[in-house]
C-alpha cells in the first residue's frame, strides 16, 4: 500500500508552497489521494518554512511521520528535520548550499536547483520548478500530468512562461532519474483520475457559503480567515455575492448585521482577535434576534500569539462569547467536506432561530489541503425559517416582529415589505419592538429567546463515530483533530489495540444525549484536543457528569500527528 510523505523546506520566498502545491495536484491527476499542509512563519520573507504532502491510495487526512523525501532548499530544512527521515527514506538538496546531513550513511541526492534553473530558463526564479521536477522524477512518475499541471498554473501568465516552467521541470525531473541512487526503491505510478478535487478546508467553506446562497460578506483580513474572504471576493460577481472589507472587525459584524437585518443571508469571518472586538456584536444579534454567521479561525494566542499557526483555544470563548445570555449554535467542521456542509447548516441554522451561529477552523484546517468528492448540490436544502410572504406581509398591519410563540421563534419580516412594520431595537423590548422596563415583559422575553434553545438542540448532530467492537480506547476530538485521531486509531488496530473514534463536529448546544451513547464501561475515555486547558474535556464533564479517563493535549501552534497520539498513549495518557 502506497503511503509516502515528502517534505520541501526553505526560507519564505523560496516557492516551498508553490512546490507542495504543484506536487499535490500532478500527483491528484493521478488518481492518488492527498493531504498536503503547510508551516510558515509570519515573516514576508526568512523565516524557516515548509510544505507537507502525503500521497496515498486510500483516503487520508492527517500528516504523518516519518518522512520519506525531504527537499532541502536551505541548510536549516536539513538541520531541523534530518532525524525525520529514515535509512530508506531520501534528501533531497543542493549540496553545495545545504551541507550533509550529520548522518553521513543518509541516502541523499544532489541536484543543483539554482544552476540547472539558470541554463534552462535563464531565470533562477525556476528553482521551484526545478525542485518539483525533480522529486517526480525521482519517483519515476508520468511528467505528463506535471506538464498539465504546470500549464494550468502558469497559463495566465503567457506561453514564454508556461514553456520556462515546463523546460524546467523537465530538466531536474530528467536529472534525478539520471541520478538516483540505486538503494531508492519508492515508485509511484498512476492510475485514472478519482474525480475527486484538491481543495483546502477554508475554500470548501467558503464553497459552502456560495452554496447556500450567501450574498453579504464583511470582514477585515486576518489570519489564517483571510483566505475565505479572498476566494469569496474573487468569485463573488459570478454568484451575485457583495464582499466587503471593513475598516475593522467592528464594523464587519455591524455590517453583516445590518445586511440579515435587511433580509439577505450574510456573514463575517475573523480570528480571535478580531472576534473579540465582534463580541458586542454578537449580543445585538441576539436581542435584536437577526441571523449572524460567523467564521472563527483559531490561532495560537493570546494575543497575536503565533499568527501563523494552529491551536484550539477558543472553544469556551465562542460559547461565552457577548454579554447577557442568548442562544447561538456552534460548529467545528474536520475535514474539508464537513467545512462545506457546516457553512450551509450555519446559515439555515442562523435564519431558522433568528441567532448567531458560530463556525470554529482554525489554521491546520483552513490551510490544509484535502482530496474530497464534490459535493452533491442536490442535498443543499436552503431553509429560511419562518419568513412572511409578500402575501402576508401585505396583510400585516399589525405586525409583531417578537411575537411571543411557543418556539420562541417569531414570524420574520423585512424593513419594507408589505404592511408589516418592523421594529428592532438593542435595548429590551416588547412583541412589537419598543424599549420596555417593566420586568414582566423583560422575563417573557428571556423565556422566549431562550425557548430556541430546545430547538437548536433538536438539529444539532450527534458526534461521527469510528466504532470498533470491544475497544480500548474512545478516543473523543473535535474540529481539526479528526484525521489524525482517525490516523492514530488505525496505527493502534495494526498493533493490535482497538480503539473507537468520537468525533464532536457539532458542539452547542451540546448533544447529550448522542455522545452519552458512544460512551461505554471498560473503555478509556481520552480527549484529544489541541488547547492548554483541556476545553472540550471540560465541557463534557460541565454538560454530562462525564469526566475522561486522560487526555492528550498539544499547544505549541503545531497539528497533531498521528504517531503523536500514539505515542502519548503508550505513555500512559
Amino acid at each position: 500500500m502506497v503511503d509516502l510523505n515528502i517534505m520541501v523546506g526553505g526560507e519564505a520566498g523560496q516557492g516551498v508552497q508553490s512546490v507542495g502545491s504543484v506536487l499535490a495536484k500532478t500527483l491528484l491527476r493521478g488518481g492518488y489521494e492527498i493531504f498536503a499542509d503547510q508551516d510558515f512563519e509570519s515573516r514576508i520573507r526568512g523565516g524557516h518554512s515548509f510544505s507537507r504532502v502525503r500521497v496515498s491510495r486510500r483516503p487520508v487526512a492527517a500528516a504523518l511521520a516519518p518522512i520519506d523525501i525531504l527537499v532541502a532548499l536551505n541548510e536549516d530544512t536539513i538541520k531541523l528535520h534530518e532525524k525525520k527521515v529514515p535509512n530508506q527514506g531520501i534528501i533531497v538538496s543542493e549540496i553545495s548550499k545545504t551541507g550533509v546531513p550529520e548522518n553521513s550513511a543518509q541516502p541523499m541526492l544532489d541536484i543543483p536547483f539554482e544552476k540547472i534553473a539558470v541554463s534552462v530558463s535563464g531565470n533562477i526564479l525556476m528553482t521551484n520548478t526545478v525542485a518539483a521536477g525533480g522529486i517526480l522524477g525521482l519517483l519515476d512518475y508520468d511528467f505528463g500530468l506535471f506538464e498539465t499541471v504546470l500549464r494550468g498554473e502558469y497559463g495566465r501568465k503567457g506561453e514564454k512562461v508556461v514553456q520556462a516552467n515546463v523546460d524546467a521541470g523537465r530538466a531536474g525531473y530528467g536529472f534525478a532519474q539520471q541520478h538516483r541512487p540505486k538503494g531508492f526503491k519508492l515508485r509511484l505510478k498512476p492510475s485514472g483520475p478519482s474525480g475527486k478535487m484538491l481543495i483546502s478546508g477554508h475554500e470548501a467553506l467558503a464553497l459552502g457559503v456560495l452554496a447556500a446562497g450567501c450574498k453579504f460578506v464583511a470582514g477585515y483580513p486576518m489570519t489564517p480567515t483571510t483566505s475565505i474572504l479572498e476566494f469569496l471576493a474573487d468569485r463573488g460577481r459570478e454568484f451575485g455575492l457583495h464582499v466587503v472589507q471593513a475598516e475593522d472587525e467592528i464594523s464587519a459584524a455591524n455590517m453583516a448585521v445590518g445586511a440579515a437585518y435587511a433580509g439577505v443571508r450574510s456573514m463575517t469571518a475573523t480570528s480571535g482577535g478580531g472576534f473579540c472586538l465582534m463580541t458586542e456584536t454578537l449580543s445585538l444579534a441576539g436581542m435584536t434576534e437577526t441571523p449572524l454567521v460567523v467564521v472563527l479561525g483559531q490561532r495560537s494566542g493570546p494575543a497575536i500569539g503565533l499568527p501563523t499557526r494552529t491551536e484550539q483555544g477558543d472553544l469556551l470563548f465562542a460559547l461565552h462569547a457577548g454579554h447577557g445570555e442568548f442562544p447561538r449554535a456552534i460548529l467545528a467542521p474536520g475535514n474539508a467536506e464537513e467545512a462545506f456542509w457546516a457553512a450551509v447548516k450555519a446559515f439555515n441554522l442562523a435564519e431558522a432561530f433568528q441567532t448567531p451561529v458560530i463556525i470554529l477552523t482554525d489554521h491546520d484546517l483552513g490551510n490544509s489541503y484535502y482530496t474530497m468528492k464534490k459535493p452533491d448540490l442536490a442535498k443543499v436544502v436552503i431553509d429560511r425559517g419562518t419568513v412572511l410572504s409578500d402575501a402576508e406581509a401585505a396583510e400585516a398591519v399589525e405586525y409583531r416582529r417578537y411575537a411571543y410563540t411557543r418556539t420562541g421563534i417569531s414570524p420574520r419580516a423585512f424593513p419594507g415589505q408589505g404592511r408589516a412594520l418592523v421594529v428592532a431595537d438593542s435595548d429590551e423590548h416588547n412583541e412589537e419592538g419598543h424599549i420596555i422596563e417593566d420586568g414582566k415583559t423583560r422575563r417573557k422575553m428571556m423565556d422566549k429567546r431562550m425557548r430556541k434553545n430546545g430547538g437548536l438542540s433538536r438539529r444539532i448532530a450527534g458526534p461521527a463515530v469510528i466504532r470498533r467492537q470491544n475497544p480500548v480506547y474512545n478516543l473523543i476530538c473535535w474540529g481539526s483533530t479528526y484525521g489524525a485521531v482517525a490516523e492514530a486509531a488505525r496505527l493502534l488496530e495494526q498493533r493490535g489495540i482497538k480503539a473507537q473514534v468520537t468525533h464532536l463536529k457539532e458542539l452547542w448546544p451540546f448533544p447529550v444525549r448522542a455522545f452519552a451513547r458512544t460512551l461505554a464501561g471498560g473503555v478509556k475515555n481520552i480527549v484529544v484536543e489541541a488547547n492548554f486547558t483541556g476545553q472540550l474535556e471540560n465541557l463534557i464533564r460541565a454538560e454530562t457528569g462525564v469526566s475522561a479517563d486522560g487526555h492528550v493535549r498539544k499547544y505549541d501552534g503545531r497539528p497533531f500527528t498521528a504517531n503523536e497520539i500514539v505515542a502519548a498513549l503508550e505513555g500512559g495518557a
